[in-house]
């Protein structure tokens, strides 16, 4: 299949080699008129204000709607940021971002099809830790190509976007959401889209809300985020996870407490927390971020919606890449201490080829594989759920590794290499690959099936059949894909979280 679909792929890079002069598009939102501008048929729109700026007394707040403009507004370059670590020398850091940085970045970017009519929408958003990454990184026009309007966002990142503590609770109205402001920036987004997306072409009764890493787990949390419910019809989840700790605001908010203690701010109140520096914050404030649930916007995590029935049920799509141990670093032989008991008897082969081998297939399963497949049994029992496993490795890493790595999937999902990537580097089996996945994804956002190009087959996920689809070398169904692996995981884990 491969091969076919490289043919597909060749023979469309001369329609990609000669592309014509960008003309100017306006488009009127909600707020004012967006001078964008098109080429070889796709609309693009960029740095788009979704929400008002968030600095001030809007810091740790819920997002306020978007001030309107007169005149037009110039659509054509990319805006900052949200506010996070950056490498000095300039390069993109872990999340992809470099460039100019600021608090002021609820934004967003539309590429669409020219003269596009009620066209399904995808709305992206990117990983990073929740601490790094930006909409602007992502293109979405191969996408558009393919009839479907892509939306990119920027959401509030590290402290800035997932902060509790005492003070601002005390400052905060009765029921306003506290310390999920990234989450709360996604559901704006969303909001958007509904109320503008008509005006690029797009259907907003027919969006889908998809992400890689954080953003696949800010997916997960949109499905359990009752207020998200209805923006959305479908969605997809690539290298989410799927099992979050209980997590409560109070312990959040403590551990705030103690880290602005630290900075010298003991005895500060909200308004005092509003004025320090942003990069003070960044560098100051370390931990893990993310959504938690508060009480008030997200009632419960992820899994406890999902392990009750009560996540949004929609079509879905999630799965998980063969090195998700790439977010493990280097190896160090002491972290052979932390595998669990009876792991070599669930890991037989791994075992054989060392403790190396064995943590980092301990670490994918744990982090991504089962619990990627969990969601997806939950799931099953209502609207349809698809799984997937990304083993595929480009051309070029095959001389360093064979297992792809996290993140390794989404330049195939876009069919867009990035800024990194030179295209002599990109085989044909690799845009080969690329047109397949994004056949697979542009199919489920038109019709809520992956019906993937080539006729690959790619059947409704159910526990008993246990039957998902592998993107590798050698693309194709699996049953019971290393089910011994997983259930090990599952058992462990789940208990842990208290749903068992």
């Amino acid at each position: 299949m491969l091969k076919m679909l490289a043919r597909a792929a060749a023979l469309a890079l001369p329609l990609l080699a000669g592309i014509a002069a960008a003309e100017p598009a306006r488009v009127k939102v909600e707020t004012g008129v967006l001078a964008g501008e098109a080429k070889d048929g796709v609309g693009v729109w960029r740095a788009i204000p979704y929400a008002a700026p968030p600095v001030g007394e809007r810091r740790w707040a819920p997002p306020a709607r978007a001030a309107a403009w007169k005149g037009d507004r110039d659509a054509t370059k990319n805006g900052p940021s949200c506010v996070q670590k950056m490498n000095a020398d300039g390069t993109p850091n872990g999340g992809g971002a470099n460039g100019p940085m600021s608090e002021d970045c609820l934004q967003l970017n539309v590429f669409a099809p020219v003269e596009a009519r009620k066209a399904p929408v995808m709305v992206w958003i990117h990983g990073g830790s929740h601490r790094e990454g930006a909409g602007w990184i992502y293109d979405g026009s191969a996408f558009a190509r393919q009839g479907i309007v892509v939306v990119t966002i920027n959401y509030r990142l590290g402290p800035l976007g997932y902060f509790a503590h005492p003070a601002l609770t005390a400052a905060a109205r009765k029921d306003e959401p506290l310390a999920n402001y990234g989450l709360m920036d996604q559901v704006a987004a969303l909001q958007w889209v509904k109320s503008n997306i008509a005006a690029f072409g797009g259907d907003p009764r027919q969006v889908t809300v998809f992400g890689e890493s954080a953003g696949g787990m800010s997916t997960l949390a949109l499905l359990a985020t009752p207020s998200a419910k209805g923006l959305y019809a479908r969605a997809i989840v690539q290298s989410g996870g799927g099992w979050f700790p209980p997590t409560t605001l109070a312990a959040k908010a403590e551990t705030g407490e103690k880290a602005l203690a630290a900075l010298g701010h003991a005895k500060a109140s909200a308004a005092d927390l509003r004025t320090l520096p942003a990069e003070t914050l960044i560098k100051g404030v370390g931990g893990s971020f993310g959504p938690i649930p508060d009480g008030r916007l997200l009632k419960e995590t992820p899994t406890q919606a999902f392990a009750a029935g009560r996540a949004a049920d929609v079509p879905l799509i999630i799965g998980w890449n063969s090195g998700e141990d790439s977010l493990m670093g280097p190896w160090r032989p002491e972290m052979a201490a932390s595998l669990p008991p009876g792991v070599r008897a669930a890991y037989p082969a791994e075992a054989a080829k060392g403790d190396e081998t064995l943590a980092r297939a301990v670490f994918t399963d744990r982090a991504m594989g089962a619990p990627a497949r969990w969601i997806a049994r939950q799931a099953a029992s209502g609207a349809p759920a698809w799984l997937y496993h990304f083993s595929y490795v480009g051309t070029r890493f095959r001389p360093f590794t064979d297992r792809a790595a996290h993140a390794a999937e989404i330049q195939y999902v876009f069919q867009y290499w990035g800024r990194r990537t030179p295209m002599s580097a990109v085989s044909e089996e690799d845009r080969a690959m690329a047109v397949l996945m994004n056949g697979c994804w542009t199919a489920f956002a038109k019709t809520g099936r992956p019906d993937c190009p080539g006729g690959q087959a790619w059947p409704v996920y159910s526990r008993d059949a246990d039957t998902l689809l592998e993107f590798g070398r050698e693309t194709g169904l699996r049953t019971g894909f290393q089910a011994g692996r997983l259930d090990f995981q599952e058992a462990r884990t789940l208990s842990g979280l208290g749903l068992r």
